[in-house]
């Protein structure tokens, strides 16, 4: 180290310190920003308060949009943009796939038990269920079930699969709240459907009295009976075919005899076609085996068309009286085309539904209820948009109503909404839609006429027939007296 020049000596200090400096600056640096939380920075702060608020309102979204079937997303905003953004059945069909996917929104609101029902022996939460035409093949049952409807109709189902009619078929009136379609029963088959009903059905599910084939308290599955554009117009062999296939796994089965979108329909409406066709389902119907899911057969309903005479209702009423349908639904669509529409649309050919059928309904659903019993009950669906409509319905004799095209329109709280208005209007008159119910049947059903007196028998008349009677009577004691002497002889 002596021999080295004082210069390197001096260079080498420097070096080693200044090493040693950097090196500690370098530790330091290290144990500060190890101590300094992140948060401090602003870039940071910001990047975590964005997540934060983004979560939150996602999370809030969410919430609304799948506890709460009311909220205002789904009637303002999902369904307008729907509606708006894709053509008619576009949007229908993906109304159908997000209910199958379990993801749809749910109505968790118990219902008011003023709203408590029966129908057709079962007892139901409400009297709000869903028309056949929404879920045509039964994809969606149980997301239907979750928006609160105590009654879910999937169809109609014919046996054979078939196409329906060309699109497009189905066109939206919103100026007049309505919907015109054409579908012409388009079906996966009933194979097809009755493999998911199948499917639906717990491995280890044990029949009893109290179930019903929805699997779930207070509520019924119905299917939709349709038939094959192909079949022979005047033949019941499809809804025969119907009701075995599908009376193990439903509770109800609607035999759809009014549709006007296919040909020759709805003359089986006339008084000797409905006659044959009510009796080959009902004996189709009582041959069934109970079913593996209920322990019970399936109740019968006919569905009818609006666009029918008084007397043609009478007549018909007389048939099913004389049958044994379990009950009816009025109506289906109507080929009418009312004055008061104003929507482009009204032209297309096809059946009318929405809130322009509700007059032509009640007026055939009116008199339908004066030419049938008490004893069965009937169905009303037809424009119903709001309580006070389905209140109407059941003043005016029917047991229960149906939605469809204002579900469409309203969106997934639309089953909510007439449920709560419903229960405030009950209230409001202090009764229940039994009462209600039980008060129109009694006094608009059909009541079977007393049998005639026999005609009096004028005096004369009375007192030469029993001077008949008594000589008769005479002669008979007569014909003994001798009988007995003569057996007294011979002995």
């Amino acid at each position: 180290m002596a021999s080295l020049p004082l210069r390197s000596i001096r260079y080498q200090h420097a070096l080693r310190h200044g090493i040693t400096h950097y090196r500690q600056s370098v530790l330091q640096r290290r144990t500060f920003a190890s101590s300094v939380p992140p948060s401090i920075s602003p870039r940071s702060t910001l990047r975590t308060t964005s997540y934060a608020v983004l979560f939150a309102v996602s999370a809030g979204l969410f919430a609304a949009y799948y506890f709460d079937a009311r909220s205002a997303i789904h009637r303002y905003v999902l369904t307008p943009v729907l509606r708006y953004t894709f053509d008619a059945e576009t949007g229908h069909k993906i109304a159908v796939k997000v209910l199958r996917s379990g993801l749809g929104p749910r109505d968790v609101v118990k219902d008011d038990d003023v709203l408590r029902s029966e129908i057709l022996g079962f007892d139901v939460s409400n009297p709000v269920g869903l028309a056949a035409g929404f879920d045509k093949d039964g994809e969606a049952i149980d997301g239907l079930f979750n928006l609160g409807f105590s009654w879910v109709e999937v169809g109609s189902v014919t046996p054979k699969p078939q196409p329906g009619n060309a699109r497009p078929r189905v066109f939206h009136l919103p100026a007049d709240s309505a919907l015109i379609n054409r579908y012409g029963f388009p079906s996966q088959g009933a194979a097809a459907v009755v493999s998911r009903l199948r499917a639906r059905i717990p491995t280890f599910h044990d029949a009893n009295e109290a179930s019903t084939s929805a699997l779930r308290s207070g509520a019924v599955l119905a299917v939709n009976l349709g038939k094959n554009k192909t079949s022979s117009a005047d033949s019941s062999e499809d809804f025969v075919s119907g009701v075995n296939t599908f009376g193990p796994y439903a509770d109800v089965l609607v035999v759809n005899v009014s549709s006007p979108n296919t040909p020759g329909l709805r003359g089986l409406q006339n008084r000797e076609l409905l006659e044959s066709l009510l009796k080959d389902v009902a004996e189709a119907r009582n041959a069934l085996e109970p079913s593996p899911v209920t322990s019970r057969r399936p109740r019968l309903v006919l569905k009818v068309a609006p666009d029918l005479e008084e007397s043609q209702i009478a007549e018909m009423a007389e048939v099913i009286r004389n049958s044994d349908i379990d009950g009816v639904i009025v109506s289906n669509t109507t080929v009418a085309r009312p004055s008061s529409l104003i929507d482009s649309n009204k032209v297309e050919t096809g059946g009318l539904s929405g809130r322009p059928l509700k007059p032509y309904t009640l007026r055939a659903l009116k008199t339908l209820r004066a030419h049938l019993p008490a004893s069965i009950p009937i169905i009303g669906c037809g424009g119903i948009s709001s309580g006070a409509d389905a209140l109407e319905y059941g003043r005016a004799g029917a047991s229960f109503v149906q939605l469809y095209t204002e579900f469409g329109y309203d969106g997934v709280g639309t089953c909510r909404r007439i449920k709560d208005e419903l229960a405030s209007l009950l209230k409001r008159e202090g009764k229940t839609w039994g009462d209600v119910v039980n008060e129109s049947t009694v006094r608009l059903s059909w009541k079977e006429p007393p049998a005639p007196l026999p005609a009096p028998v004028p005096e004369g008349e009375a007192t030469i027939g029993k001077l008949v009677e008594e000589a008769e009577m005479l002669q008979s004691l007569l014909d003994q007296l001798g009988k007995k002497i003569s057996e007294s002889a011979d002995s």
